[in-house]
């Protein structure tokens, strides 16, 4: 059996990378949370994903599926993109975040702006083998919070008059810029694997 280590230490997207993997013939190993970051410098969200993997899979000698994901709102000339996990300064501090996410869009007088989440994935081999999966949600972003589940941006971010943060793990899952990829990338390695 495969086994393949999830690049994240974000016990959150762990979670829903471990669940939509669950029916692949793979051994699901999360990060060992003492090595050190991979160096995210790229320009997209796919340049980081491959970056990461590349990184990991050398670190650990595994097979590794790596994602880089993001919040682009239009208000804010698709900020904080790349960088939406260190919006703020400091990398997942989501309650700072989410602070500069409010605090940007009052200054420009908005209390609210389309916006979209988007995820890259990449899985990448022992031998060099790579595959990208991605996907996109889009939405708008609000400076009143919803919600206590999800994690992130998602108290933010609208679908129609529900926040993310208050959709069960299922529906997010259906929805989400993640959970497309997600699927996406389990397609493709059904018949990797195969």
């Amino acid at each position: 059996m495969k086994k393949i280590v999830i690049a994240t230490k974000n016990q959150g997207k762990l979670r829903e990378m471990r669940a939509a993997l669950a029916m692949l013939p793979v051994e699901i190993v999360p990060l060992d949370a003492s090595l050190p970051d991979a160096i995210e410098d790229g320009t997209t969200f796919e340049e980081n994903a491959r970056k990461k993997a590349h990184f990991y899979a050398q670190a650990t000698h595994c097979a590794v599926i790596a994602d880089d994901s993001g919040l682009e709102v239009a208000a804010l000339g698709g900020a904080p993109g790349v960088h939406s996990a260190r919006f703020a300064g400091h990398h997942g501090d989501d309650a700072a975040n989410n602070e500069k996410l409010v605090r940007e869009l009052t200054a420009r007088g908005r209390n609210e702006s389309p916006a979209d989440y988007r995820c890259a994935l990449v899985f990448e081999d022992m031998d060099g083998t790579a595959i990208v999966a991605d996907g996109r949600c889009d939405g708008t972003v609000r400076t009143v919070p919803r919600g206590t589940g999800g994690f992130g941006y998602d108290p933010y971010f609208y679908l129609d008059e529900k926040s993310m943060a208050e959709l069960t793990p299922a529906e997010k899952d259906a929805v989400s810029h993640r959970g497309k990829a997600l699927r996406a990338l389990v397609r493709e390695l059904e018949v990797y694997l195969a």
